[in-house]
């Protein structure tokens, strides 16, 4: 059941279906050269990683700070702890639609820097300089509730005593965090990671949304934003599937590689 389509996809990259044309003829990997050496699916393939570096890296930190600041007892904090997660519970089409009228020229983000003097604010979903990173605030607010509650949990499972027992010793709240604290969140640390990843290589509906794979040429396209592009709009299946055999080869090695490289963090401990 999941060998089958990875296999079809795999075998279909292989070939030189159009729907425009009823004949299709098998070329090998000749749509994998193709694609290696075009310019636009390699951009994308870069835009891919700078999202999924951008959303792991910032989601992690974030999600480990405010999960420290809401892991007192008592309803604010439990009330607290809801907030962040409500934009999990959202598809991410309706948060990218809250997210373009904040960000879009005359969003709300905008109208405030005028207000306040700014004669001309950044473009922040139509400027290449900002675009991208835009896309990814937008990504790391949406899955910032999963991070935080995923290292509420690894709190949870933190004893008392062993803080107790650093604090009588006269360790400080950076030493207990960085000797206890850190160290037995590695398991959490993992699944944040590992699933940050994965939501951030397949992203396709906060670019749809917020850009469409704009501004200019392929300012933010990513790979699943050109794969269905391609093979929906441009009707080139052969070569779409091209290129999700390459994205399947790219998300398996980085995922297998960071897995196990957090995994061998979490065995020495």
């Amino acid at each position: 059941m999941v060998l089958a389509p990875i296999l079809w996809t795999l075998y279909t990259g292989m070939t030189d279906e159009r729907a425009t044309r009823p004949d299709t003829s098998f070329v090998g990997l000749d749509n994998y050269g193709f694609l290696l050496g075009n310019e636009e699916f390699r951009h994308s393939l870069w835009n891919t990683v700078v999202i999924t570096v951008i959303v792991v890296l910032l989601t992690n930190l974030l999600g480990l700070a405010i999960a420290l600041l809401l892991r007192r007892p008592g309803r604010l904090y439990s009330l607290l702890r809801s907030v962040y997660f409500t934009p999990v519970i959202l598809s991410a089409v309706v948060v990218s639609v809250i997210g373009r009228s904040i960000l879009a020229d005359d969003g709300l983000l905008n109208s405030a820097l005028v207000s306040l003097g700014v004669e001309h604010p950044p473009g922040w979903l139509t400027d290449p300089s900002y675009a991208i990173y835009s896309v990814s605030g937008i990504m790391v607010w949406q899955l910032l509730g999963f991070a935080v509650v995923v290292y509420l949990a690894g709190l949870a499972g933190i004893p008392a005593e062993l803080d107790e027992a650093a604090s009588l010793d006269g360790a400080g709240p950076w030493q207990q965090f960085r000797a206890i604290t850190w160290p037995l969140l590695a398991p959490a640390l993992t699944i944040n990671t590992v699933m940050l990843m994965i939501s951030s290589f397949k992203v396709y509906d906060q670019i749809a949304v917020l850009t469409n794979g704009g501004p200019g040429t392929d300012g933010t396209a990513t790979v699943a934003f050109a794969v269905i592009r391609t093979a929906f709009s441009e009707q080139r299946p052969g070569v779409a599937s091209a290129m999700a055999g390459i994205m399947l080869v790219v998300v398996s090695v980085a995922s297998v590689t960071v897995l196990r490289l957090l995994q061998r963090r979490e065995v020495n401990l």
